[in-house]
């Protein structure tokens, strides 16, 4: 296959792939360092402020079951209420995901 092609069905691909959800709050302070973390890693994120938006605060708490941000959303695998490290400890648990997010394993 020609390398045009493989690009054309990476990006169909990718296209079906929903970006994970990072559910925050404008004056957090960890979410500001979760979003900060993610930026740095080139994570394109489905970015929701819960404080702005009942129906976010809604789904956050369906998902995670508490109110407490950040709390990230990628499929099945969900981590609430994190700081960095948490998280990245939780993705270690997860190498697929991982991998799928882009996350470099140097962060550890």
């Amino acid at each position: 296959m020609s390398g045009a092609l493989n690009r054309l069905i990476f990006k169909l691909v990718m296209s079906r792939i929903p970006k994970p959800i990072l559910y925050v709050k404008a004056d957090c302070p960890w979410c500001q360092q979760a979003l900060s973390f993610f930026n740095s890693q080139g994570v394109d994120l489905d970015l929701r402020e819960v404080t702005e938006n009942a129906k976010d605060m809604d789904a956050m708490v369906s998902i995670s079951g508490q109110t407490n941000a950040p709390t990230f959303e990628y499929g099945e695998f969900v981590v609430a209420d994190f700081s960095v490290d948490e998280f990245l400890a939780e993705l270690n648990e997860f190498p697929e995901v991982r991998h799928n997010l882009g996350i470099s394993d140097s962060e550890n």
